[in-house]
């Protein structure tokens, strides 16, 4: 896994839509319409839709 980074304004509004904190969550990997995202503090790993 490459360095995870902050989520931008809209990556934020992304999260906000499915219920997920945006401190909580660094994004690693932007695929067509997803983002694959890292949790900070346990590392689990979830795919969202992009907005």
């Amino acid at each position: 896994m490459k360095n995870p980074k902050r989520p931008t304004r809209n990556q934020k509004k992304a999260l906000l839509s499915v219920g997920l904190n945006p401190a909580n969550w660094l994004v690693f990997k932007k695929v067509d319409g997803e983002l694959h995202l890292v949790h900070r503090e346990n590392g689990t790993t979830r795919v969202i839709p992009k907005i």
